[in-house]
């Protein structure tokens, strides 16, 4: 009977041991850091759908994922403002002491604005700039007459000249960017290129095929997933 109630003993200990092993593993496992969605000139939130969707394969849940949307015609400075309001509702959402950017097009604007500019590097893990405007566009010329985010967009405008002085990629930011040149809209193509960042360069992507890669987005989720 000894040996028995022994043998039940340890069993009973064992089972102990591997429910507190698989119990510690699975709470071991950090939440993500939140990923803000910034789209660019003509856009909605609504266009980062796909994007969202590979974060989500890729492991995010939803409730990790946010998208700003802003007054594309407005003023870049307006809209960096309203994303670093943004940043702060997501921050006391979720509890998280930073965020995670990904941009697209004149987006890359907006959020480097608020990085640089407006103190937000202290708020950001990683960016993830895709075809972002970094350094402007000929083709805002287009538009430039009638709204002042296209006449900040336009090289050589006094907001790009603010912009891309000194420090291109400031704070203990991850800083990424991806470009090609098939981008059709950002000219030149590699205005997209950060000083002080990992540039990757797309052998041929249109400029909203940007939005619909499902390859290019699992590899952005990859990079703002990294620590």
């Amino acid at each position: 009977m000894r040996r028995i109630i022994s043998a039940l003993a340890v069993t009973a200990a064992a089972a102990a041991t591997l429910t507190a092993v698989s119990t510690g593993t699975a709470e071991a496992v950090p939440p993500h850091t939140p990923v803000v969605f910034v789209h660019g000139y003509l856009n909605t939130g609504v266009v980062w759908a796909p994007a969202r969707a590979a974060f989500q394969d890729a492991g995010y849940k939803n409730s990790e994922l946010f998208t700003y949307s802003y007054d594309f015609n407005a003023s870049n400075k307006v809209s960096a403002r309203g994303l670093a309001a943004f940043v702060e509702k997501v921050k006391a959402d979720t509890g998280s002491d930073k965020v995670d950017i990904v941009n697209h097009s004149m987006g890359g604007m907006v959020s480097l604005w608020y990085v640089k500019e407006l103190g937000g590097a202290s708020n950001v893990a990683h960016i993830a700039s895709l075809a972002g405007a970094h350094h402007g566009t000929y083709t805002a010329g287009l538009c430039s007459i009638a709204f002042a985010s296209c006449k900040e967009m336009t090289p050589g405008s006094d907001f790009l000249n603010t912009l891309t002085s000194g420090d291109e990629t400031p704070g203990p930011v991850e800083y990424r960017t991806w470009y090609s040149p098939c981008d059709g809209v950002i000219n030149p193509y590699t205005s997209t290129k950060l000083q002080g960042a990992t540039n990757t360069l797309l052998p041929c992507e249109p400029h909203f095929g940007y939005l619909a890669d499902s390859r290019l987005l699992s590899q952005v989720a990859a990079f703002t997933a990294a620590s």
